[in-house]
């Protein structure tokens, strides 16, 4: 059931932290995987950079939408172009690899979506992250649209909402004593998730496990939202 041979999955962002995480563990899982990333090429908020690289790969029965970003400042110093910058990448591109590849998956009979959310979309959050926090909101409620919208077509729409995970775009957390020590003070299990743990989280709701799970939102939270 954790199986999946034969499978041909997208994910963007996929060259560095969860993404590069997922890829990984989507191939020992049997698939194949193709990262769609900035660094190799792929800018996933440009549209039609997106249906060419979905053309080339063909057939696509996984998409997971990894790819964000974060401008962590207090919303009355939160320039108008770091909030499109943010909302463009964490939602719209979310919307826009979806909607380009429904055909892909409707012509498959079907398909997996997995977006990345996060404790932010469920929560206020510990620091000031008005754009990330509402972005991440939005995916929760896109999630659940796109699932019922979707269901029909036998294509699952889930999304995975991890706390603070070791990345690239967490640097100024876990370098900052004092800012890591309230985040574990938020922290019930005492310890925070690696990124291969998320991608495990993915690799779950792609699979046939789970093939009755659709419009839900997993945290893989280490206990923050349970308080």
């Amino acid at each position: 059931m954790f199986e999946l041979n034969g499978k041909i999955a997208v994910v963007t962002g996929g060259a560095k932290g969860i993404g590069a995480a997922t890829v990984k563990l989507l191939e020992k899982a049997g698939a194949k995987a193709h990262a769609l990333d900035i660094v190799d090429g792929c800018d996933v908020t440009d549209e039609a950079q997106v249906k060419r690289a979905f053309a080339k790969i063909g057939d696509i029965d996984i998409l997971v939408n990894n790819a964000g970003r974060a401008a962590r400042k207090p919303a009355v110093e939160l320039s108008a172009q770091e909030w499109d910058e943010v909302i463009d990448l964490n939602v719209t591109a979310v919307f826009r690899c979806s909607k380009n590849v429904f055909p892909f998956m409707k012509r498959r009979g079907g398909g997996s979506i997995v977006n990345l959310a996060s404790i932010m979309g469920l929560s206020g959050g510990i620091y000031p992250n008005a754009s990330y926090q509402a972005s991440k909101g939005a995916v929760v409620n896109l999630t659940r649209a796109l699932a019922l919208e979707w269901a029909a077509d036998n294509i699952r729409v889930n999304a995975v909402a991890p706390t603070f995970v070791r990345t690239d775009l967490t640097v100024p957390v876990f370098s900052n004593p004092e800012r890591l020590k309230t985040v574990m003070s938020h922290t019930p299990l005492g310890r925070l998730p690696e990124p291969e743990e998320i991608a495990a989280a993915i690799v779950y709701l792609c699979s046939d496990a789970a093939r009755c799970v659709t419009g839900i939102v997993l945290p893989v939270d280490s206990g923050y939202l349970a308080r």
